[in-house]
């Protein structure tokens, strides 16, 4: 028996999972694999509210091996399915890609100047790719492949053999459409990223068609190789099955035992995997709550082949905030490639790790990216002192580490609001980089960007794809003369305190118990005067010094914080700006 390893993450969501997983597993396939599943479609850029899919059963499998039980996770890449629409803004495409619509998603071109030999396959590399950097350990099953290979042949002949019981249980949920209702598209950075119920979603009809009745398989047209085709006619004991294509008016009688050009329809398709691969946990979207959706139909249809339907949580919508910003996927929507640019993958990791599958949340691409670092570290401080919560030192090693190991992480992780500060200042010079990173700590210096990396080349992604131009920071290259001359003395003496300080505040924690003390001392107060200790216009006195100075610095009001600017300026140049 596997040996259960003992932790304290018995309070998370993913614990609770394993156990039930485990313990269905043993009571289907005792002595075998745990089989946990996703289902992906490369149709077009595989986003983030995708990842989900693949995330959810992820976690639960690393934490079965964690365990000491064998683990298999497979993700169905649905490259089978029909190339339905001409997805907008993807680099290389253009309409003329419209007239392979219909066709397998392999048997589309890629995009033009892709290395990869279709469509699909162009999809899943980046996914992949995506995958290995977040240390996710998969198998990979190819629709076409199964497909046309044969591997699905006797299951198709016993959807076909039993399609009058396939019929009756889906005639349960057939009701006539409403006209849809025409709906506002939601800029990207507020539309929710949906993972889709599989290739067929709910769009895809469940195989009823023509006078012949209901079939549930759909061949493939050998003359354009488009899905557009009727089943007309099929004889159970030659397996004979005649059909005629709408797009092109091709017809053919074929034996279904030899063809290997066609797949089941969606409904039908998922439920015979589940029995086909003994599929015992996979996650499904909100979307499969509806009466008639795949995931409950298919819990039905699966005892057809003599399986039952797996174990799965629904799962609820990822969001995402400021993908309006950026400049390299116009119309797009953020694929898992896009996250790990500008964050770690400990972190992306954690995003869904920390939440139920039923709770939804966003994926950052605007400031919020800061504050989230921010929480980050802090968890990190927590869990190395051991004050870190159960359920959120669960989530930490889930995203730190997986059943193989640590995951490769940043030796130095400074601050990422601080590294993307200096890199927003110094514009790409890596030994001006170096220099102030260095001075951050004087007794600790940082004796080369690669402690500060794979962090710091995220937070320099991150200023240079998703701020703005007239956010980035410029420093003066002289002193702002008319704005020096027109200060009060009151202004004066806040600015000759601050010089006064520089030289023996030249750190990260000095030059920030300064500028903040200057206001204070000025009051009368000690500079370490707790908030406490002062009143609140100290506040106000604090905020419009922070402005004059950003002023004559950088000619905003606002900006990087203040320390890590002075930091970044350098001592003579801030005394120069400053009208020493």
């Amino acid at each position: 028996m596997p040996i259960v390893a003992q932790s304290t993450e018995t309070t998370d969501w993913v614990s609770r999972f394993a156990d039930e997983v485990i313990e269905e597993s043993e009571r289907r396939a005792p002595g075998k694999p745990v089989v946990v599943a996703s289902g992906l479609s490369p149709s077009g850029p595989i986003h983030l509210g995708n990842l989900r899919e693949v995330m959810t059963p992820h976690l639960v499998a690393d934490e079965i091996r964690r365990r000491g039980y064998q683990v298999r996770h497979l993700i169905s890449w649905d490259d089978y399915d029909r190339y339905r629409k001409v997805p907008a803004g993807v680099p290389g495409v253009d309409e003329t890609w419209a007239e392979h619509i219909g066709k397998p998603l392999t048997s589309v071109p890629a995009p033009k100047g892709s290395p990869h030999p279709n469509w699909a396959e162009h999809f899943k590399a980046a996914m992949i790719e995506s995958l290995a950097e977040l240390g996710v350990e998969f198998d990979g099953i190819s629709q076409t492949e199964q497909y046309t290979s044969g591997v699905y042949r006797e299951q198709i002949l016993h959807a076909m053999k039993h399609r009058g019981d396939i019929d009756a249980i889906l005639a349960q949920y057939r009701t006539k459409k409403a006209p849809a209702k025409k709906q506002q598209q939601k800029p990207v950075d507020e539309a929710e990223l949906e993972a889709a119920e599989g290739s067929g979603a709910a769009a895809e009809d469940d195989g009823s068609s023509g006078s012949a009745g209901y079939f549930p398989y759909k061949p493939y047209c050998g003359n354009c190789e488009k899905d557009l085709t009727t089943v007309t006619s099929y004889d159970d004991d030659s397996t004979e099955l005649t059909y005629s294509c709408t797009a092109c008016g091709f017809s053919e009688t074929v034996r279904l035992n030899e063809f290997n050009r066609g797949k089941l329809v969606w409904k039908v398709d998922w439920p015979m995997r589940w029995a086909y691969e003994g599929v015992i946990f996979e996650p499904s979207g909100v979307d499969h709550s509806s009466p008639g959706s795949s995931f409950q139909v298919g819990g039905q249809i699966v005892g057809i082949f003599g399986g039952k339907q797996p174990l799965g949580p629904m799962y609820a919508f990822v969001g995402i905030s400021g993908m309006a910003k950026m400049s390299s996927s116009k119309g797009g929507v953020p694929t898992p490639a896009d996250a790990l640019k500008i964050m770690e993958p400990q972190l992306l990791r954690w995003l869904y790790a920390r939440r139920k599958p039923n709770q939804s949340f966003k994926v950052a691409f605007d400031q919020e990216i800061q504050r989230l670092y921010d929480e980050w570290d802090r968890l990190e401080a927590k869990v190395a002192d051991g004050t870190a919560l159960p359920a959120d030192a669960a989530a930490h090693s889930r995203a730190v580490r997986t059943a193989s190991g640590e995951l490769p992480r940043t030796p130095r992780p400074l601050p990422y609001r601080t590294l993307a500060s200096v890199a927003d200042i110094t514009a790409g010079h890596e030994d001006q980089a170096l220099r102030i990173l260095s001075d951050l700590d004087p007794a600790n210096p940082l004796t080369s960007l690669d402690e500060a990396r794979p962090r710091y080349d995220k937070a320099e992604a991150w200023i240079n794809t998703h701020v703005p131009a007239d956010q980035r920071t410029i420093v003066r290259d002289e002193p702002d003369t008319e704005l020096l001359k027109s200060l009060d003395e009151q202004a004066r003496e806040s600015l000759r305190l601050l010089l006064d300080g520089l030289a023996d505040n030249w750190s990260l924690d000095g030059l920030t118990h300064l500028v903040y003390g200057v206001p204070k001392v000025q009051a009368g107060f000690s500079a370490d005067a707790t908030p406490k200790e002062l009143p609140p216009e100290i506040k106000t006195a604090q905020r419009s010094f922070f402005a004059l100075l950003y002023r004559l610095l950088v000619s905003r009001d606002t900006g990087p914080r203040l320390p890590t600017l002075l930091l970044a300026v350098g001592q003579e140049r801030v005394r120069r700006l400053l009208g020493a």
